[in-house]
């Protein structure tokens, strides 16, 4: 790699840093909400210096802290996630452990059981210390034989974690079920026709939402550098929906419109027998459009229709296997975020920001708020020299509203060495940040947070 013909994901706002340093004391406009008294942290891929993966998604993963506590902002530190690959050690893909710890852990952070997670998709969880520093691999006492979702869903009326691992090789899913004390109690094989890139998954009060879509597998990329996966015309689209203490056998598969989510922003049971999913689905050539600009592959053979990485909602009759499904909006966007204590349960606000790399002069750099309720929208808009990280919604003390918090997001400058943690009233977002927490250096953009409260 030289600087003349560096890829995107080493380019401006996505260049890595090259180390790992602390501030104390950071400098804060405005004023920070007392009741935020904890961490917020945030995970994304950061390569080693002298090293390119191949693909964004493959740098190894480094967390970025920030320390909040009355009213200040103690400390700003960033640290890489030490897995073996950290000191050079590749998978060996004949032996499981290998295969599970060698990974980059650079997607996202669960706080569960007393634990902090630092997760990706392809292997174990990662425990860290609140202070950033790598623990080890956690398997639930040798339970987990899967790797582990980087999205997991934890229920807000039990503190019970769900779920999934994905694999190359069969099984290609399997779900998984965890106490709120951290106990792997049950775990069971999904049959799907192959190995896809399943990113995300979504419960509701009874029911667990499967998406399996058409970004599959592909054994010739084996060999090269990067990701895999591509776009698959003849995979197909579905959505299934499963009893929580369901097998395989009671999963119900329903056909959808070929389209990719990486993420979704909630599910919910309306009426008996009727589920609403929300999330951001991307067209099939606006995924290739993302895909290839990440370092992935493009498609075979595209069929190259439509535009958008939208918000959009599927609404799925059980009983009779039918879908009607639509975008909510026409606004490029990624990241949806919700109130957690809302998960798999009746919800009407999404956060999002706009997708980075679908920024332009219609689509401009964003932190958005909408109700799916009246379909409305309400959003803060960045300078242009800006662009908003993930936004993650903090309850307020005693909060009776499903909007009564804050939203917290790293925003990073697009070429100057500069970034801030930007605070929000989730109920004003429009109005912009009530503080912004300067940080001592550019924060590349990355993918998932979680505030830790104290």
């Amino acid at each position: 790699m030289t600087a003349d013909v560096a890829p995107a994901y080493f380019s401006d706002e996505f260049a890595p840093v090259p180390d790992e340093v602390e501030a104390l004391d950071l400098e804060v406009t405005g004023r920070l909400p007392d009741e935020l008294a904890g961490r917020y942290l945030r995970n994304g891929p950061n390569p080693l210096p002298g090293t390119d993966p191949g693909h964004n998604f493959l740098g190894q993963g480094m967390l970025h802290g920030v320390r909040l506590v009355d009213g200040r902002a103690k400390w700003y530190r960033n640290r890489w996630v030490h897995t073996p690959l950290m000191d050079g050690v590749r998978p060996d893909h004949t032996d499981r452990l290998s295969a599970l710890t060698c990974t980059t852990s650079n997607t996202s952070v669960l706080h569960h059981a007393g634990k902090i997670l630092s997760l990706v998709e392809n292997g174990l969880p990662w425990e860290v210390t609140a202070d950033l520093d790598t623990v080890g691999p956690v398997d639930f006492g040798g339970k987990l034989r899967t790797a582990m979702t980087a999205h997991p869903k934890v229920d807000p009326l039990t503190g019970d974690l769900y779920l999934f691992g994905v694999g190359l090789r069969p099984p290609f899913l399997t779900f998984h079920h965890v106490t709120a004390a951290g106990d792997l109690v049950r775990s069971t094989e999904i049959t799907v026709p192959g190995p896809t890139m399943m990113h995300d998954f979504a419960i509701t009060r009874n029911h667990v939402v499967w998406l399996d879509l058409p970004v599959v597998f592909d054994p010739d990329l084996r060999t090269r550098p990067g990701m895999p996966f591509r776009w698959s015309d003849e995979y197909g689209a579905r959505i299934g929906i499963m009893p929580r203490d369901g097998r395989d056998a009671d999963v119900k598969w329903i056909d959808v419109e070929p389209g990719y989510a990486f993420h979704v922003a909630n599910a919910k049971e309306t009426t008996p027998g009727r589920i609403v999913v929300e999330g951001v689905r991307y067209t099939p050539s606006t995924f290739d459009r993302i895909w290839t600009g990440l370092g992935g592959e493009p498609s075979r053979s595209l069929a190259m229709t439509g535009s958008g990485a939208n918000l959009y909602r599927w609404t799925l009759d059980v009983a009779t296997g039918t879908v009607s499904e639509g975008a909510v909006d026409d606004l490029d966007i990624e990241f949806p975020t919700i109130n957690d204590n809302r998960t798999g349960l009746t919800s009407d606000l999404v956060y999002a920001v706009t997708a980075p790399l679908l920024v332009d002069e219609n689509n401009k750099p964003a932190i958005i708020k909408y109700d799916t309720a009246n379909d409305t929208r309400d959003q803060w808009l960045l300078d242009p020299s800006w662009l908003p990280g993930e936004a993650e919604f903090v309850p307020a003390a005693g909060a009776t509203r499903e909007d009564d918090g804050w939203l917290l997001s790293i925003t990073t400058h697009k070429s100057a060495d500069a970034a801030a943690l930007v605070v929000l009233a989730a109920d004003n977002v429009s109005a912009g940040p009530v503080a912004t927490v300067h940080l001592p250096r550019r924060v590349p953009l990355g993918f998932h947070g979680n505030w830790i409260q104290d």
